[in-house]
């Protein structure tokens, strides 16, 4: 049927009046066509024995479009012939998620603004470096609107030099921008029934997975009807279709693409199999949601033990202490903090949400991929520290008696904040699955699972301020105060420590200087201002600009990147997708784990689990390979490579026994877990 209507469109097109030959659709004359397409390389260096990514980047002109590789029930796709020079090869073609326009009754698959269809372009291993690598394509496709539809081509090259595959920050971004708009592979297989007319696919989907105008495209002709509505319904961890099936198919394994969003989807392959019929909707998402809700809670809840939150709270404690009795004063200020909480995790998460809907692959914690940021937040802890030790006195900057005394209710709510924006790296093990689901919830629903982890991380103050009970259960205020909150300053300088550690993981041997430096120039002007006040003086207005310059003297002084590191000592092989495939192809057993230097989680499951000598023995015995993905900077592939196994960050443990499916590990490990894997 498909063939008729291409037939019909073919004719029309014949039948379009010379000017609009004349228009340079097909390049013979000087006019623009109505799609302009040009040819770009991710890397104008590509590496011998290394693949890179190739475009056409696609310009339909407003009230155009093009086609998908199946165009629909008219259109067509567009065709290439490649020109290549020895040792080099291009694969198929890789089209984003279409967009369905239907035309007189028609369904189109269609593209109606820019678009870019991609491949993979590699170079084989014995192409000597320097050699010029001429890139030669014919491309023809048919540019459309509702009423008319245009042939268009155009012979189209890029010329490339191989070498060392390096791949510009500009290009990088444009090609991430291009791959989120490719279907991810779904990773498990879907099944499909075909009986009396009507076609019904059960695809494996997460309750808690957003799928908004979900629509399935079929990667061949004949399997469904292109132009029938297709209902879909959530059936607990599948979302069932139901629509036209097509004419004379032949069962047998099936090729798809569900759309779930607007140009983002998965490809899957769909079996013969049995599907239920039954009722509506199951309800999974309010369910999804209350978990999630309750995961983020209760991980905020047992943020409270970190390092870099417990000494906060402990001096909310000790201000609950020396408020006696006046409890309006106290509840006042438990608003005011946990508001603070609350706004600042509402904040991460709605940027979180932007960044990843404009194309950015980042997770949660992600503002501690910015070096600039640790450094803000190392001379932000090394002040409260030297605070804490009583070297000075917040008065001086009219912000009240330190952390635990009269910071009123701008105080209390600045406090929330900072403990807020400190705490997020510590949420992996608490609540890793809770943050995943908030990536693919609604934006309403994701935005009440951060809100929850803020309520969760100020419920023991909001407790304090509420529960009488609770709150007479506090020690008397005396002397011991004073030594306590010197105690509390310890795991503070711990927490400075960790974040100059961090610093130098990012930026190196250099970054680590600068950070300690401007610590040690901060430290040097608290001390200072520590003794004027002991001498009844002031000085604040000094110290703060100053602490400002020196914030500002280390941003410029920062090295762009850390120098590259030598191959990892424990045998590890850095993460690469192609890599790890070849490896699942050869039947290889392969530990594949990500994590961050700024990730506590993953920094104890190393120790405790994967950097042990019994597990590399294990691992040296089974012939299994450890692969590491290092999310310390950000690192656009592995954001890629998580958001497809529905998670928002590290840390993830993943295992591929040969011939089996990937199975996703505990996300507290222990040395006994990992052993059992190499049997």
């Amino acid at each position: 049927m498909r063939i008729f209507h291409v037939l019909l469109m073919t004719i029309a097109a014949l039948l379009v009046p010379f000017t609009a030959q004349a228009q340079g659709a097909f390049g013979m004359s000087g006019g623009a066509p109505h799609i302009a397409a040009r040819l770009t390389a991710e890397s104008a260096a590509p590496a011998p024995g290394k693949t890179t990514s190739i475009a056409f980047a696609m310009a339909p002109e407003a009230g155009w479009h093009g086609y998908w590789e199946n165009p629909g029930d008219a259109g067509l796709g567009m065709t290439v012939k490649w020109t290549l020079p020895p040792g080099v090869a291009v694969g198929p073609l890789r089209y984003p998620v279409p967009e369905t326009l239907v035309i007189s009754g028609l369904m189109n698959h269609v593209y109606e603004g820019p678009y870019a269809v991609l491949a993979d372009l590699k170079v084989a291993p014995d192409v000597a470096a320097g050699t010029r690598l001429p890139i030669r394509v014919r491309g023809d496709w048919l540019a459309c609107t509702d009423k008319v539809c245009v042939p268009e081509g155009a012979d189209l090259s890029i010329d490339l030099i191989a070498g060392d595959g390096v791949v510009s920050a500009a290009d990088r971004a444009m090609f991430d921008g291009w791959r989120t708009h490719l279907p991810r592979p779904l990773g498990s297989e879907a099944s499909y029934a075909i009986a009396d007319g009507k076609l019904r696919v059960a695809i494996p989907f997460p309750a808690a997975a957003r799928a908004e105008e979900a629509h399935l495209f079929a990667l061949a002709d004949g399997w469904l009807r292109h132009a029938a509505e297709q209902k879909v319904r959530r059936e607990g961890d599948r979302l069932l279709i139901e629509t036209d099936a097509g004419e004379d198919f032949k069962a047998g394994p099936v090729q798809a693409v569900l759309r779930t969003g607007d140009h983002v989807g998965f490809l899957l392959t769909a079996q013969p199999g049995a599907v239920s019929a039954g009722p509506g909707e199951s309800g999974g998402l309010p369910g999804a949601v209350l978990l999630a809700l309750g995961g983020a809670i209760l991980g905020g809840l047992l943020l409270n033990i970190m390092p870099c939150v417990f000494p906060i709270l402990g001096l909310k404690a000790l201000k609950l202490a020396r408020a006696g009795g006046n409890e309006a004063v106290v509840r006042r200020e438990a608003i005011a903090y946990s508001a603070g909480v609350v706004a600042t995790c509402l904040l991460l998460g709605a940027a979180l949400l932007g960044l990843r809907a404009a194309g950015t692959a980042v997770g949660w914690a992600f503002q501690l991929q910015d070096p600039r940021i640790i450094l803000a937040l190392l001379l932000l802890v090394t002040a409260i520290a030297l605070n804490l030790a009583g070297l000075f006195d917040l008065r001086a900057f009219g912000g009240g008696e330190a952390l635990a005394g009269r910071g009123g209710m701008a105080g209390a709510f600045w406090t929330g904040a900072l403990v807020a924006f400190v705490a997020t790296p510590c949420t992996g093990p608490f609540m890793g699955a809770a943050m995943g689901a908030a990536l693919v919830l609604p934006v309403a629903a994701a935005l009440a699972v951060f809100a929850g982890l803020g309520l969760g991380l100020a419920l023991p103050f909001l407790l304090l301020a509420y529960v009488p009970a609770v709150r007479t259960g506090l020690p008397k205020p005396g002397p011991w105060m004073g030594r306590l909150q010197k105690i509390l300053s310890v795991p503070m300088v711990l927490t400075a420590i960790g974040l100059g550690w961090l610093l130098g993981q990012q930026r190196g041997l250099n970054g680590l200087l600068i950070g300690l430096g401007l610590a040690l120039g901060l430290g040097l002007l608290l001390w200072w201002l520590g003794q004027r006040q002991r001498q009844g003086r002031g000085g604040g207005w000094i110290v703060a600009p100053g602490a400002l310059a020196l914030l500002a003297a280390g941003v410029v002084l920062l090295p762009e990147r850390a120098p590259l590191s030598a191959s990892r000592s424990d045998g590890a092989v850095p993460f690469d997708e192609a890599r790890l495939a070849s490896l699942r192809s050869a039947g290889k057993p392969v530990f594949l784990y990500f994590t961050a230097d700024w990730c506590i989680t993953c920094k104890a499951n190393e120790a405790a689990a994967i950097d042990r000598a019994e597990t590399r023995a294990a691992f040296e015995k089974g012939g299994v390979t450890v692969m590491v993905g290092d999310w310390t900077n950000a690192d656009p592939t592995i954001g890629r490579f998580l958001e497809a196994q529905g998670r928002s960050g590290v840390p993830l443990y993943i295992y591929y026994a040969p011939g089996k499916d990937a199975q996703v590990l505990p996300q507290l490990l222990t040395p006994a877990t990992l052993t059992e894997l190499a049997r």
